[in-house]
């Protein structure tokens, strides 16, 4: 890949990406490796060209499959809430998509893992990781609601679709003090949440509402 590509010109150079930037800002997100995160990742490379011209929209864009790209600010909302209370080493993604969740999140954390139901994303979003040169990254085809449970526990799980209600693997695989992010409900009424589990309870904060996909079961 060519460093122009990366770099981006007209809707997707750096200038715009700086205006997107402000948005989030304006928008509430405070942290300012995330926000360096969002101006740095080349959405535009994740969506298809005939896209690439709204790739810095503030908005979800289709990537095949009856799935989405997730807005910038949601994006960027999940990773502040699952960083709000400091470092974070091994991480759990659920839903990979086109895996720009995952080159946004990478760097931020010690070790990613992340499970992607649809055998033709996980193959797109490993193309992506390694020409961004993302090397923390460990990619699985599997069914999200299971987690990994082979290199569980998590200091952290990150959810990029919507179950109607959590699966309890995922909180399970939660370490002591390990945050969950996800958004809950049926279509309408989503709620984005962030549990902590404790030694003997699980701490629920609702984060607002929220609109993704749903989080499908078994594997395509």
């Amino acid at each position: 890949m060519t460093d122009l590509r990366f770099a981006g010109i007209g809707m997707t150079s750096a200038r715009t990406r700086d205006r997107l930037v402000q948005r989030l800002r304006e928008q509430g997100i405070t942290n300012l490796a995330v926000l360096e995160r969002m101006r740095n990742v080349p959405r535009h490379i994740f969506v298809d060209e005939a896209l690439s011209s709204r790739a810095y929209e503030d908005t979800a864009l289709p990537i095949g499959f009856g799935q989405t790209i997730s807005q910038p600010y949601i994006v960027a909302r999940m990773t502040e809430a699952l960083l709000e209370y400091g470092p974070v080493d091994k991480v759990l993604e659920v839903g990979t998509g086109c895996g720009y969740q995952t080159a946004v999140l990478a760097p931020l954390v010690g070790r990613l893992y992340t499970v992607e139901r649809i055998a033709p994303l996980v193959e797109r979003a490993k193309a992506r990781a390694k020409e961004l040169d993302l090397r923390n990254v460990r990619f699985k085809h599997g069914d999200g609601h299971l987690g990994w449970k082979a290199v569980a526990p998590f200091d952290g799980i990150l959810v990029a679709a919507a179950p109607l209600t959590v699966p309890e693997a995922l909180l399970k695989q939660l370490r002591v003090g390990g945050r969950l992010i996800v958004p809950v409900g049926p279509e309408g009424q989503q709620e984005l949440i962030r549990f902590t589990r404790r030694e003997q309870k699980i701490d629920r904060v609702s984060l607002g509402p929220v609109s993704f996909v749903p989080l499908l079961g078994g594997i395509a």
